[in-house]
Order: C-alpha cells, then sequence, then structure tokens
C-alpha cells in the first residue's frame, strides 16, 4: 500500500496523519446523518410543533420574565441560529426584552466575555438586546436552595435567575458525555448552572467510579438519575436540543419539556454516534474535536476515554490537540501535579474518601481511566514544557513518527482513526 494520509479535527483547521505504507487503516466517523436543507426553518418547526409542551408562543403569553441557558464555549452549539427566533417570539408575547435574560451554562468553567461572548452568542442583534451574563458557581448568594435529592442526597442549588424566571429554556447539543451517558437537556441546567457544591458532588468518586457512569448510556446512569430528580424539583422547564455533524451543520432540532425533548434528540443520534466494531485495536489515532473543544488541555481528557472500549490492553491511544489556551484552570493544574508526584493509585485514594470533589480533579480521574488501558501519546501544538511534564502521558513531537513507532511497537499494522474524536463512540460487539 502506498502512503497516504488522514486528517484530523485540530484546532480551527485539520492535522495531517501520514499513513506509512502497509498500514491498513480502519476510519470510525459518524453514521449518516443528512444536513437540514433549511436549518433556520426546522428551528421555527420545531419551537411551532414542540415534544411534550405547548408551542413556545403560548408558552410566552402571560409570562413576565425569562432565563435561556445556552452552553459555554467549550460546545459548538450554533446558537445563531434559535436564540433570536426564540427572543422575538418571547416578545411578541408580551415580555418585554429587559425581562429577557440569556445565562451562559459554565457550569465549573471559566466565564465567557468579550469577543467570546460575542462569537459564543452568534448574533449581534441578541448581544445588543437583551442582557447576557454568566453562571458563578462559587456565588452562594446567586443560588436558590431546594434541599437534597432523596436518592443519593446531591445538594440542589440552582442559579436564581433561572428559578426565578416565569419561562425557563435550556437549549445546548446532544452529543455523548463520558460521564452523563449524553449532554444537553437536563445536563446544561445541572451542573450547567448548578452550584459548585452540587457540581463537586456529581464529580466525586461516588458516581465517577460508577460503571454505569458512562457515554451513551441512561439506564441506571446513577448522574443521570440524579438530574432527572433535579429537574423534578425545579418543575416547568423547556429545552430546545441540536444534532450537529462533523462540519458544525445542523441535522437535528428538537423543542419542548426538557426531558421528553432530549430524549427524542438522543435517540435521533444514538445510532449514527455510537459505533458498533467487531474487533479491538493495539494502535488507536484521534482527536480532541478540534475547536472549540481542544482549546485546553483539560478538555482533550474527553478525548482520551471515549475510545477505550475498543484499545487492547497494552495498546496505545495517540491523541491529538492543540491546546490553544494551554492547560485549563488553575485547580485542574493543580490535581494534575498531584498525579504526577503521587502516582495513579495513591491519587486515587485520594478521591475515594471524599463526598466533595475537589474543583476540576475528576478530569484527571477520567484520565487515569484510559492510563489503566494502555500507553497514552498526545500531539500538541499549545503547552510549556511544565505543562507538558504534568499531563503524565508521553508527548509525541511528530504524530507521523509516533504513529510508525506505536505500528512498530506493537507489530500490527491495523489501526483505528477516529479524525472527530469524542463526538464519536466506538463500541467493541465482539465476542
Amino acid at each position: 500500500m502506498t502512503e497516504s494520509r488522514i486528517d484530523l479535527l485540530f484546532g480551527k483547521g485539520h492535522l495531517p496523519v501520514t499513513l506509512p505504507a502497509g498500514t491498513r487503516p480502519t476510519v470510525i466517523r459518524k453514521g449518516a446523518m443528512p444536513k437540514l436543507p433549511d436549518p433556520h426553518g426546522a428551528v421555527a418547526e420545531a419551537l411551532a410543533a414542540p415534544i411534550g409542551s405547548a408551542p413556545l408562543a403560548l408558552l410566552a403569553r402571560g409570562k413576565k420574565s425569562a432565563c435561556i441557558l445556552i452552553c459555554d464555549i467549550t460546545r459548538p452549539v450554533p446558537n445563531r441560529l434559535f436564540l433570536r427566533p426564540m427572543i422575538e417570539t418571547m416578545v411578541s408575547q408580551g415580555i418585554p426584552l429587559d425581562a429577557i435574560t440569556i445565562l451562559v451554562a459554565t457550569g465549573l468553567h471559566r466565564p465567557n466575555e468579550g469577543e467570546e461572548l460575542a462569537e459564543l452568542v452568534g448574533d449581534p442583534w441578541v448581544m445588543a438586546a437583551v442582557r447576557v451574563e454568566n453562571h458563578l458557581a462559587r456565588d452562594d448568594a446567586m443560588h436558590v436552595d431546594f434541599g437534597r435529592t432523596a436518592t443519593r442526597g446531591t445538594p440542589i442549588r440552582i442559579d436564581r435567575r433561572f428559578v426565578e424566571a416565569e419561562l425557563r429554556i435550556a437549549t445546548g447539543l446532544v452529543e455523548p458525555h463520558f460521564m452523563a451517558g449524553w449532554s444537553g437537556g437536563r445536563k446544561v441546567i445541572a451542573p450547567g448552572v448548578a452550584h459548585h457544591e452540587t457540581i463537586r458532588t456529581f464529580h466525586s468518586a461516588r458516581f465517577m467510579e460508577d460503571p454505569l457512569a458512562v457515554q451513551c448510556n441512561l439506564v441506571g446512569n446513577p448522574l443521570h438519575e440524579e438530574q432527572l430528580e433535579i429537574i423534578r424539583r425545579l418543575g416547568e422547564c423547556y429545552a430546545l436540543n441540536t444534532v450537529i455533524d462533523e462540519d458544525r451543520d445542523l441535522v437535528h432540532v428538537t423543542f419542548g419539556e426538557v426531558i421528553e425533548s432530549h430524549l427524542v434528540a438522543v435517540d435521533f443520534v444514538t445510532s449514527s454516534t455510537r459505533i458498533g466494531m467487531d474487533r479491538r485495536f493495539r494502535t488507536i489515532v484521534t482527536s480532541s474535536a478540534g475547536y472549540p473543544l481542544d482549546k485546553t488541555y483539560y478538555q482533550t481528557v474527553k478525548g482520551m476515554v471515549t475510545p477505550l472500549d475498543i484499545l487492547e490492553p497494552g495498546g496505545t491511544l495517540i491523541i491529538a490537540s492543540s491546546c490553544s489556551e494551554g492547560f485549563g484552570s488553575p485547580e485542574f493544574r493543580e490535581a494534575q501535579t498531584r498525579l504526577a508526584a503521587m502516582g495513579p493509585e495513591r491519587f486515587l485514594a485520594t478521591l475515594t474518601a471524599k463526598s466533595l470533589a475537589e474543583i476540576d480533579e475528576w478530569q484527571t480521574e477520567m484520565q487515569m481511566k484510559a492510563m489503566r488501558v494502555g500507553r497514552i501519546d498526545l500531539y500538541t501544538t499549545g503547552l510549556d514544557d511544565e505543562e507538558r511534564r504534568i499531563t503524565g502521558v508521553t508527548i509525541a513531537t511528530n504524530i507521523d513518527a509516533t504513529l510508525r513507532e506505536a505500528i512498530t511497537r506493537h507489530n500490527d499494522p491495523d489501526v483505528a482513526f477516529i479524525p472527530e474524536g469524542p463526538y464519536v463512540v466506538p463500541v467493541y460487539a465482539g465476542g
């Protein structure tokens, strides 16, 4: 076989990977999801013909205030397609512009501000017309306390701007999530606009080490079950859910009651995203799905975990991520420093005794799941020497050379390529 190449999503473009002669590549992509020919029309139709609720116009009628949640910059949600029509519908039914708030569901991520916030919202008219604010999980006074869940005792504290609005809508992207099963819907509310104690409970080892808290699984998933209990405690909430393809184009949109509309979107995307494979591989080459997910090393960990079901124990997982914004939060850096100093076993022992995880150390815990299976090689252009050291993984200075070395090390020319990283979930279906 002559040399050829495969392009991985990397930053705002692609990273070409050259295949050595004799390589037998298996490229794993999403199943066919035709682009919607009229995305704006599809949004309008979803708002007018919702799932499990009245149309948005009827929901807005007689209401005096509204809060729309949007995901933060780490997710490429096509906000530009739906925020303005949603707001215009609300205004047409009597909700004043100054009584509508767009709230960025940051969870415990940093706020999105300035040009980044404008990019996130995607529509200058929306930026000028309504308040756009960030959720701040550490601000105690900005949260309403609903007590604890009956099932697992998770504290329920939610941003009061969302709680006190008469019309409450979450918006987001439905994609695999390596703990909650699927993103979007209820997850945009909790942890999206939850207090840090709620979030840190979700990310404690009690949840993180549960074998059912994995991507593409909602059945028996303890995190999903707690999210549903929180939604029911909150009361009336709605959601607009989007599904996009590898080009970031809209392929599906639903609107309606937050739980029902989310499940319909999950049903749509599952068969295209969860890809059955009849074998495992000793070498896998993947990405962190490009911009915006690969802005930090923190988010890169997701791409390490998603393909693990098809990685042979002792195999090599090569992941490319630009990390254009660097490492991530100071708390994540501190957790990685502890991992580098203590080693995986001692680090995990410090986690299992806690009911509240330290901020962002859960991502380090997820990285350890990958490290237990095999070798992790990271190709990046955005980390300094100390940051590369505390990743705890092997740093690849040349991705082509790293691929050649992995093939030679395992004496196996069969290589799996996952260009879109964690947005595709390969599952071993063999015996």
